[in-house]
């Protein structure tokens, strides 16, 4: 993902502080409607994963675009600094999303990583998924947006950074209090109450320069189901 465009591109006029940034620029066709892909059997959805953005911090496959389940909810743990952080996903709101979440978790890619930036003032968010730590990693792909124009970015909230429209990669952000940036961040999960004071916790011993989270804020695993 290229240089440090901020990964909410939009939050400086939304909520007037610096943005955050998953670098990335997107390739290949990602014309079809914003995310979901054309239908295909009943209960799934196609995707679209193009090569692209940057070369991945880690190796990876990209997702299975084809037949994606598009209904149901999956459950996953992430673990940081040795607490549980669980997160539901919801396939019928962003089913190319959580696809790509699970197929990311399935290969270790957010395995022994930090969350590399916290944001305290105006947005607050602890954002993850990027293996090198700098805020400029991802998979080495990209996907497009899963959007209504309806999202909110209450406590709890899980949801894709980017660097604009369709930039999508393995970079997300976790909400641990009410954020009022603009609907352009694909909402893919939701946060148990555990969850979100593990990440209170962290945001609380606050930043260590840059925007870096003080605390250790570092992914053992993620585990499914």
């Amino acid at each position: 993902m290229p240089a440090a465009r901020n990964l909410f591109p939009g939050l400086v006029a939304a909520v007037g502080i610096a943005a955050l940034t998953a670098c990335g620029s997107s390739s290949g066709d990602t014309s079809s409607s914003p995310g979901a892909g054309e239908a295909s059997q009943q209960g799934t959805t196609s995707c679209s994963y193009p090569v692209g953005g940057s070369d991945p911090s880690r190796p990876v496959d990209p997702p299975n675009d084809a037949n994606v389940p598009s209904t149901g909810t999956v459950s996953a743990t992430i673990t940081i600094d040795d607490k549980p952080v669980t997160i539901t996903m919801d396939r019928a709101k962003a089913p190319c999303t959580v696809n790509n979440f699970e197929s990311l978790a399935r290969q270790g890619f957010y395995d022994d990583i930090r969350c590399h930036r916290l944001l305290n003032a105006g947005g607050f968010v602890l954002q993850c998924g990027d293996p090198s730590g700098t805020g400029r990693g991802g998979p080495g792909y990209t996907f497009a947006d899963e959007l209504t124009g309806q999202e909110e970015y209450t406590a709890g909230t899980v949801a894709m950074a980017n660097a604009g429209p369709d930039t999508n990669g393995s970079q997300f952000f976790l909400v641990y209090e009410q954020s009022g940036f603009k609907p352009e961040y694909t909402v893919f999960g939701q946060m148990d109450q555990a969850g979100v004071q593990a990440v209170t916790d962290i945001a609380a011993r606050g930043m260590a320069g840059n925007e870096s989270p003080a605390a250790p804020a570092r992914i053992s695993k993620v585990t499914l189901g």
